[in-house]
């Protein structure tokens, strides 16, 4: 059949439609061309399983479909495939209707609040609505055309509802526009209705045509390089923040030849650790309320900020206290205008790599130099950490269990080129920012954007889909391991190898930590009995066996107790095919070392608790620290 335009069309349902488009988009950077969704993962339900499920069985072969065990946690795999492609390949993700489909809704604030793309097709109410109310909808009284899909809307840089089959002509590039932005990009929500998924239409064949989606590089303005430059010649402690943009723009070496041409020191966000891969000496490692003593000393004195590809979160700016100098001044390097002016900073818009290299080359022809007293202070700081890192933090602690912190500098040492470690929330992401280095090749993922427990294991699952080879380490603690174990046996099905390694601390402790620095009284984090004297979750700690739970879904399974445990543990697991789980018997209140930067989080401003009155005027003291900064 030709269509109006004498091109032709093909009759197919819109679900038919969706499979074929996305097995022909592509993505392409610096001439580098691949599939931009090489594949799909989902769970069937009465929503989708009768159009998706039947539209991917006969024209799916060329995007395979991947059954995992929870809907937020396929997300998250797409996520962090996302991520560890650099943003240029990510997964769609299919649900059925109702639960399946607000399963997904976490995930999706995660990959908006990271910036990175996943395209989510959750099934939604019928369209024609001749059955009455089917199940799994919600009524609204006031609104006949809203559903449980709405709760999409906030946490989707994009979204829309397709009620007609045609409606996929526009729907569907213009989520791949969004998609392939590194600007604009986050999660992309189509609702697709039960439906109109099985509906056909005569849809044109040059919807189906290969189209590429270019991730080209924004040049700076050459007036914003040389006002950076002018800054740089008047400063006396220039730093840089460098944020996850430094990753996803390719820019490592770009950043390398930057510090050390000039002499600036780098502290790294936690989207942005490991984005200083050679050990320079003046690499302050992660920066902020978990980063690097190193780094909170030489970046609180700075008087030029240079802030590259972050969003300057709280974690990372102490709440605005962590810029002490009163002469500190900013200047923003980010595709974002929203980002780069942040903090009154003076903006380069561009692409960080682009940026970066402008601005070696115009630094240099001004004849700017490093400053040697300058860099050697920031080295010196680096050493003393590193020492201090070494000679105490990793060392055993008589009397104790092994310390989570011991537990990363075996792992550390053990970890080689092209490993990755993982981690999602709790003390393991800021002990990581702290104290993991990447210099020996290996890579660093932490999510703290959302940061998001039960991300780390599906997240293990989709960097194995994007890193076939080196070990993948899936850092975490019980808490986070409980929320997604059942991941173990995706990773099973589909001989993804992942090694878990969990450090068994009974509990939350990163949030009795916070507990008791601002409220000064355990109360409902750790993994504890109920008192019968006090009704309180206070009594003895609650015996588990997670191995056995490991092994009961595929994975070899270890419990240590000790550094040489751990070692075999870790070096037996190298050499195993299938996923592994290593128990790791933790001290439960041996927190990692401070790193000095403080972080708003206040206690009761009322309260008859002397203890959290104490907590109160400390904290009203700490915030005069914060500053404005335009």
């Amino acid at each position: 059949m030709t269509n109006e335009s004498g091109g032709g069309t093909v009759r197919l349902t819109v679900a038919q439609a969706i499979v074929k488009f996305l097995q022909v988009q592509y993505s392409e950077r610096d001439g580098n061309r691949r599939r931009f969704i090489p594949a799909m993962f989902g769970i069937f339900g009465h929503g989708n399983v009768h159009s998706m499920g039947q539209a991917l069985y006969e024209y799916g072969d060329d995007l395979p479909f991947h059954r995992p065990t929870n809907e937020q946690s396929m997300v998250h795999t797409a996520s962090a495939f996302a991520r560890t492609n650099l943003r240029l390949a990510t997964l769609a993700c299919t649900s059925s209707i109702g639960p399946g489909a607000t399963n997904m809704v976490t995930g999706a604030a995660q990959a908006t609040v990271n910036r990175l793309p996943v395209l989510l097709l959750p099934s939604d109410y019928y369209a024609s609505r001749r059955q009455g109310p089917v199940l799994q909808q919600i009524e609204h009284p006031l609104s006949g055309d809203i559903s449980a899909n709405d709760a999409f809307r906030p946490v989707s840089r994009y979204f829309d509802r397709i009620s007609r089959p045609e409606q996929i002509l526009t729907a569907l590039p213009q989520a791949m526009r969004v998609l392939t932005d590194p600007v604009d990009t986050g999660a992309v929500t189509i609702a697709l209705p039960q439906d109109v998924q099985a509906e056909a239409f005569e849809f044109p064949l040059a919807f189906f045509e290969e189209r590429t989606w270019r991730n080209e590089r924004k040049s700076p303005d050459a007036e914003a390089i040389e006002d950076l430059v002018g800054l740089m010649r008047e400063a006396k402690r220039p730093v840089v923040v460098a944020g996850g943009g430094v990753i996803y723009s390719d820019a490592s070496e770009e950043l390398e030849e930057f510090s050390a041409s000039f002499g600036v020191p780098v502290g790294e966000t936690f989207a942005g650790h490991g984005a200083m891969r050679n050990g320079s000496e003046i690499a302050l490692g992660g920066l902020g309320t978990s980063g690097s003593r190193a780094a909170t000393e030489i970046v609180s004195k700075a008087d030029l900020v240079i802030a590259v590809g972050t969003r300057l979160t709280d974690v990372v700016t102490g709440s605005r206290s962590m810029f002490q100098n009163p002469d500190v001044r900013f200047a923003g390097i980010n595709l974002s205008g929203f980002d780069a002016t942040k903090l009154g900073a003076r903006p380069v818009i561009a692409d960080v790599q682009s940026a970066l290299r402008a601005l070696t080359i115009a630094a240099k022809e001004a004849g700017i130099r490093p400053d040697d007293g300058y860099v050697g202070e920031a080295s010196a700081a680096r050493v003393s950490w590193k020492r201090y890192l070494n000679d105490e933090v990793h060392q055993p602690t008589p009397g104790e269990a092994m310390s989570q912190a011991e537990t990363i500098g075996i792992l550390n040492v053990e970890s080689q080129a092209g490993d990755t470690v993982i981690n999602d929330a709790g003390t393991l992401t800021g002990d990581l920012h702290a104290q993991w280095d990447v210099s020996s090749g290996t890579f660093c993922h932490l999510e703290f954007g959302y940061s998001t427990m039960g991300y780390a294991l599906p997240a293990g699952l989709g960097v194995r889909m994007a890193r076939p080879d080196g070990e993948i380490y899936v850092f975490i603690g019980d808490h986070t391991y409980l929320m997604a174990p059942s991941e173990l046996v995706t990773a099973l099905q589909e001989d993804w190898k992942v090694t878990v390694v969990l450090s068994e601390n009974h509990g939350a402790q990163s949030i009795r930590a916070l507990q008791m620095g601002s409220a000064g009284r355990s109360f409902g984090n750790e993994l504890r009995h109920r008192d019968p004297a006090s009704n309180r979750l206070e009594g003895d700690y609650v015996k588990l066996d997670l191995a056995k739970n490991a092994e009961s879904m595929g994975a070899r399974a270890w419990n240590v107790a000790t550094p040489d445990e751990l070692r075999t543990a870790l070096q037996e697991a190298r050499k195993e095919r299938r996923s592994c789980v290593i128990v790791v018997e933790t001290e439960k209140h041996n927190y990692g070392p401070d790193s000095g930067v403080w972080w708003d989080i206040s206690p009761a401003e009322v309260t008859s608790d002397p203890v959290t009155q104490d907590l109160r005027r400390q904290y009203e003291k700490n915030r005069e620290s914060q500053r404005f900064h335009g």
